[in-house]
């Protein structure tokens, strides 16, 4: 049973995956949950709701002109009706201006949460690595 629940957990991360690649918004609204809490990686420290991680990316599409994007190194762990992950992820792909981006690596975090039968993202949260001497995120790591 967990098995078919992890597949299905991972089905909706393809989904990301793939509305991210397709620049495709409403592709992206079916794996969040409409109450969703997010840390993204810019600011506010917090975007509610599904409208405020769709603008997220919209903000994302507005100066790409194709995406890439990929997940790497997704562990799960699933229980009675709610499950967290873990992963890398890196955006990229060509702005507007025809510059190439290869993007950097960010952790994620994936709080889900069964409801109505489906696996749908209630919490999730993207940072970069602190040089707390400096200040600043640590942008150029990979996994």
């Amino acid at each position: 049973m967990r098995e078919a629940e992890e597949a299905e957990i991972r089905g909706q991360i393809d989904k990301i995956v793939d509305g991210l690649r397709a620049k495709d918004l409403d592709a992206l609204k079916r794996p969040y949950a409409p109450g969703i809490v997010s840390f993204d990686i810019e600011p506010p420290l917090r975007h509610e709701g599904l409208d405020a991680k769709l603008g997220n990316w919209a903000r994302v599409f507005a100066v790409f002109d194709d995406v890439t994007y990929e997940v790497r190194d997704l562990a799960l762990t699933v229980g009675d009706g709610v499950a967290f992950g873990h992963a890398f992820a890196r955006l990229g792909g060509t702005l507007k201006d025809g510059t190439a981006v290869d993007g950097m690596w960010v952790r994620v975090t994936y709080c889900l949460q069964k409801i109505d039968g489906v696996w749908l993202i209630v919490h999730d949260q993207v940072s970069v690595p602190l040089d707390v001497s400096t200040g600043k995120g640590v942008v150029d790591l990979e996994p």
